[in-house]
């Protein structure tokens, strides 16, 4: 399995910007693609943005389009969640993920880190 690491959360108000990062070891991270999820207190997980393996395709949650991007780094193992206009209902635990396909469905992954916490004020 793969190793995830996330970091990078915070609190900020709405409208802000956070950058989120997820370094992953253990595995081959060209394989892989890498996704993040989130998810808000009573709720289901929820994909967020995913990324293909050398970053050629990416593919956003109509919620979050056009106010995040998702991008990796492969020399350093590492994906990328940047989070710009933020606004309260972004506020979730943020988890990444992996899997050899795209895949946004939550179940469909067995790897977890323990997930980054983004909190939005109005």
């Amino acid at each position: 399995q793969v190793q995830l690491v996330e970091s990078g959360g915070g609190l900020v108000q709405a409208g802000g910007s956070l950058r989120l990062s997820c370094a992953a070891s253990g595995r081959t991270f060209t394989n892989y693609y890498m996704a993040w999820f989130r998810q808000a207190p009573g709720k289901e997980r929820e994909f967020v943005a995913a990324i293909s393996r050398f970053g050629v395709s990416r593919y956003y949650a109509d919620s979050v389009k056009g106010r995040f991007t998702i991008s990796r780094d492969n020399a350093k193992s590492t994906v990328y969640l940047q989070m710009n206009s933020l606004k309260p209902e972004d506020t979730a635990i943020y988890y990444c993920s992996a899997d050899r396909n795209y895949e946004p469905l939550a179940s469909k992954y067995d790897s977890w880190g323990q997930g980054t916490q983004v909190t939005v004020s109005s």
